[in-house]
This record gives structure tokens, sequence and C-alpha cells, in this order.
């Protein structure tokens, strides 16, 4: 119960800063810096529709259809991050009528909202990311592209998020649409670094040195679905023989990982590398990319 309240406050407040981020920062300055909320902003001067509304309507039937072929949990996941956000979004939209804490009448207020609005938006991704769930948008999209495709998943969610950029371009023009750019940037590397250098926005490797192996093995099959490779080896400080566990998972069941392995034992020693291609069972099928690559 504690763990998921826990969880719970990490939606909230993530969403919340995200909320802010958006509502106070990218879209009053004309940024569709990618993503549901750039389709929102770009709505909203156009027909001055609440980017939070949109982002909602947007995000209900992508719910539904990451369901239908993730399955239901995939949507039990998503849905509170997503609606949390967008409610975020409208609340401080209403609350300031979209205008910005700063004046975005010149460059440099452009360029400090662009920063600041994608740090606030990247850092509550990042937070909701650590509780497991996510805010939906195109990153539904990104991962149904990939399920189907052999494109990687960083090419599969930068694909809608500049179609995004690429209309707002058409509507705010180039200088909008860099900014937009350096928006998206700052709010990738920030959720990068929220979510342990997340990088490629699919996988992690564990490396897991524990007595209590077994068991983090277990609940590891059993939690969270994934496999895992026993190795031994020795100790070159203790001349000790070792086992070590290796798993990998995707990046939003790291912290589920990590409170797997402090419970089975809180003093293993766990290592967390990024996996930059993660092929096979579980994740994408090798067979995909050989047939990819037997085309080129």
């Amino acid at each position: 119960m504690r763990r998921k309240l826990v969880d719970f406050c990490y939606i909230l407040f993530g969403t919340m800063l995200g909320g802010i981020g958006v509502a106070l920062f990218t879209a009053p300055a004309k940024l569709a810096s990618g993503g549901v909320n750039g389709i929102g902003t770009i709505l909203l001067h156009l027909f001055g529709w609440d980017t939070g509304m949109v982002m909602l309507a947007i995000n209900i039937p992508l719910l539904l259809w990451g369901m239908q072929v993730f399955g239901r949990m995939y949507g039990v996941r998503s849905v509170l991050g997503s609606v949390l956000l967008s409610l975020w979004v409208s609340f401080f939209g209403k609350l300031s009528g979209y205008r910005s804490v700063l004046s975005v009448g010149d460059r440099m207020d452009v360029l400090l909202a662009a920063v600041f609005g994608g740090a606030l938006l990247g850092a509550g991704i990042g937070i909701v990311m650590k509780s497991g769930s996510n805010t939906g948008g195109t990153d539904i999209i990104a991962q149904i592209m990939n399920k189907y495709t052999p494109l990687p998943i960083g090419i599969c969610a930068f694909i809608p998020d500049c179609l995004v950029i690429f209309a707002g371009f058409a509507i705010f023009g180039l200088e909008q649409a860099l900014f937009a750019v350096l928006s998206l940037y700052v709010c990738s590397m920030v959720e990068n670094f929220v979510v342990m250098d997340i990088g490629t926005r699919y996988g992690k490797t564990a490396f897991i040195f524990s007595s209590h192996h077994e068991e983090i093995g277990r609940r590891i099959v059993n939690e969270l679905h994934h496999g895992g490779t026993l190795f031994t080896g020795v100790g070159i400080f203790t001349g000790k023989s070792r086992t070590m566990l290796m798993a990998v998972v995707p990046n939003q069941q790291i912290r589920k990982l990590e409170i797997i392995v402090h419970e089975a034992d809180p003093k293993a020693f766990m290592m967390v590398v990024e996996a930059y291609q993660v092929l096979g069972e579980g994740f994408v099928p090798i067979q995909r990319i050989v047939d990819a690559q037997s085309l080129n």
C-alpha cells in the first residue's frame, strides 16, 4: 500500500510539473515541440481550443489502441499519467489564460520558454516513468510502430515528433520551429537524466550480485515477466566464487526491479547500464531485424 501511495505521488507530482511546463511556457510561446502537447499548442493558437482538453481527446483513442495491441494492463499503466497530465495542463492554462510567466515578446523570452518548458516537461515525464507508468501520447504510436516494423524505438518516437514540429513550422514559422526542436531536446535530456540516463528510451541491462539471486530471478519472471541469466565468477578482492544475475528490462520497470532487489537483499550490489538495442523474446524479434537488413 505504501509503495502504491508513493507511485501515485510520483505520478501526481510529475504530471503537475509537466502541466506547468506546457501551460505556462511552451504553449503560450507557440512551441509545438512534438507529442500531443504540440498538437494541442497548434490548435490553441489556431482555434482557441484548450490544450489540455485536446491532449485528453487525442490520448483516449491512443490508449484504446495501445490496449488493443499490448493488452489491458498497458492501458491501466498509461491512463492515470496521460489523464492527469492533460488535466494539469488545462488547470494551469485556464488559471493563467494560457499566458506565459514570461512575456514571450522577444527571442530571449522564447528561448527561455523553450529551455525551462522543456526541462519541466522532461522532469515531469521522467518522474512519472519512475513510478512504472507513462504519459501516453505519441509514445503509444512509437511503441506500436516498433512492434510492427523493424525500426528502432528511437526512430519510431522521432517520426511523430517530427511531423508535429513540421506542422508547427508551417503555421508558426521557421524560428518557432527551431525553438521547438530545442525544447524537445531539453525535454529528452532531462527525462533521460531523471530516469537514469534513458538514452534509447527503451531498455536497461541490470547486473545483480546477491546471495539471494534465486529469489530475485523468480520475482523478475513472475512480476516483471522477463527472464535473465546467471553467471558464475570469482571476486578478485575476496577470491571467492560469486553468482551474477543479468536481466534486461524496459525503462519503466527499472524502479520495480530496484524494489525487488532491495526487498530480497538490502546488501545486494546492482549495476545498471544502457541497452542500446534489445532483440529477442519479450522485445523486438531478431527475425524482423534480419528481414529488414536483407532488403538493403
